[in-house]
């Protein structure tokens, strides 16, 4: 008997050691897999200069090296995938995208869903009109045909100005496209962010101008986790932080907008 005993209590002893073996090399895995996890970055890539897909497919603009350099910074390993922005927030609801980064503006209705970052650029709103139109301001766009980006802010203002049901808002997929039907004479207007209008007619027809007005609220643009992710936005806070106090961030800015004005 006392030799039974002894074999169990030997047994038992194995038992709970190869158990407690095994439940510490599934936490380590756990914990190695967690930090080797690819994130899946969504991005609308018809926002030049923002985010571009190019003829291979391929994505670069300012959000994009923007997001690469705080990855860089924090070891963080990016699958960036071209997400329509009409299916940009629900993707991040679901999980299927883990960071949204596509000059998304930073307000109180989507903070209800999402988590932002700390702002990682200013922006407002502006007008684009022929040089030959005699459009001073917003309010003179109430009878004319206003091209924006659907879901946009330049939508939502623009929706404001001429009421929803309006025929007159020619609503596009991307801000390109609206700029460019505006080149054909198809609406009188755009309205959209400055990063946009204004590297779009850097690099297109100059027999154009561009407007601002008093009424358009300043903006900022932020990278948006699912809400309640604190792990994953305070590694993307310390990343932006980061390549803001080194010079990176500066670098980039200039490489797509000019020196950055204080």
């Amino acid at each position: 008997m006392k030799r039974l005993s002894l074999l169990i209590t030997s047994c038992l002893l194995l038992m709970t050691l190869g158990c407690t073996k095994k439940e510490s090399g599934t936490a380590d895995t756990a914990a190695k897999t967690s930090a080797k996890k690819e994130l899946t970055v969504g991005t609308d890539a018809a926002y030049a200069p923002f985010e571009i897909e190019n003829a291979d497919k391929s994505i670069s603009g300012f959000d994009i090296e923007i997001i690469q350099a705080i990855a860089a910074k924090q070891g963080l390993t990016l699958n960036i995938v071209n997400t329509p922005w009409e299916g940009l927030f629900s993707q991040l609801e679901s999980g299927d995208r883990d960071i949204l980064i596509s000059a998304i503006t930073i307000n109180d209705e989507r903070k209800k869903t999402m988590d932002f970052s700390e702002p990682y650029f200013d922006a407002v709103q502006l007008i684009a009109v022929p040089n030959s139109s005699k459009v001073s301001k917003f309010d003179d766009l109430k009878k004319l045909k206003v091209g924006v980006q659907i879901g946009t802010t330049g939508d939502e203002v623009v929706t404001r100005l001429l009421g929803r049901a309006s025929s007159n808002i020619k609503r596009f997929e991307g801000t390109p496209l609206a700029l460019q039907e505006l080149i054909n004479g198809g609406v009188d207007a755009v309205v959209a962010d400055n990063g946009v209008i204004n590297n779009f007619f850097a690099n297109n027809p100059k027999d154009f101008k561009v407007l601002s007005d008093t009424t358009f609220s300043k903006e900022q643009y932020g990278i948006a986790v699912k809400k309640g992710n604190t792990d994953l936005l305070k590694k993307i806070n310390d990343g932006l932080a980061a390549i803001k106090a080194d010079g990176t961030y500066d670098s980039i800015f200039k490489k797509y907008f000019g020196e950055k004005k204080n």
